[in-house]
């Protein structure tokens, strides 16, 4: 997904698409050589060159930020060093099935099931919070963020016919989910491209150059990354 807040004052840019790309709107672009032709496809982050406004994808995807699940532990037990632990393993699901597993963090280590997001809370791991307010530690406190496959909607291509991508390349303001969850986000940092064409806070070499500033960190009330690309 690809929101314009406010573009700048050029029209945005159209190049030849490289036949073997796949991207979703708000990714970032970079041109390619393919033989002798020019063409442009998702960046690795070393020359981007502007923010895609097409898509050409089999699935689309989404990001969910800060999602809380609680468990409630029945049986627990204190462990050798004093702490209170949960006897057995405890399960819960996330609001979300088909979960990209490589963009999931948690802040308690959990076995993630990524087809139909169960997490599972291992047995001996610490509890962490007092479900019901009871003053006692008596569960988890799971928050987590991840990208997962939108269900019921199948992917679309719209360079179809043109065989052309769209590019916005002037600086401007702009919101997308397409970023990495991995990563914290803070007002005003650098943004940068990570190796798969999506924003990340974290710079992958230091040969990756800087290409927007944060202007609206995502939440749980808005999963989209605001930007403003320099």
């Amino acid at each position: 997904m690809l929101r314009i807040v406010h573009a700048g004052t050029s029209l945005p840019a159209s190049w030849p698409i490289d036949p073997t790309a796949e991207f979703e709107p708000g990714m970032i672009a970079q041109l390619k050589l393919m033989g002798n032709d020019i063409t442009c496809g998702i960046s690795d982050g070393t020359a981007p060159l502007g923010i895609i406004d097409d898509v050409r994808t089999n699935a689309f995807s989404r990001a969910q930020i800060d999602e809380v699940v609680e468990i409630r532990v029945i049986d627990s037990e204190i462990d050798t060093n004093g702490r209170i632990v949960n006897s057995h393993d405890e399960f819960g699901f996330l609001d979300n099935p088909s979960i990209f597993q490589e963009s999931f963090t948690s802040t308690i280590d959990v076995i993630l099931n990524d087809k139909n997001g169960a997490v599972i809370v291992p047995a001996g791991t610490p509890l962490n919070h007092s479900v019901g307010d009871t003053g006692e530690l008596n569960g988890f406190k799971i928050v987590s963020n991840y990208t997962y496959r939108v269900p019921n909607m199948p992917g679309d291509d719209s360079t179809v016919g043109s065989g052309r991508v769209t590019i916005h390349y002037d600086r401007g303001f702009y919101a997308t989910d397409q970023f990495d969850t991995r990563q914290q986000y803070a007002l005003n940092i650098t943004l940068y491209v990570g190796l798969d064409g999506k924003l990340t806070s974290r710079q992958p070499t230091a040969n990756h150059p800087g290409v927007a500033i944060v202007t609206g960190p995502p939440s749980s009330v808005s999963s989209t990354l605001e930007f403003m690309w320099l």
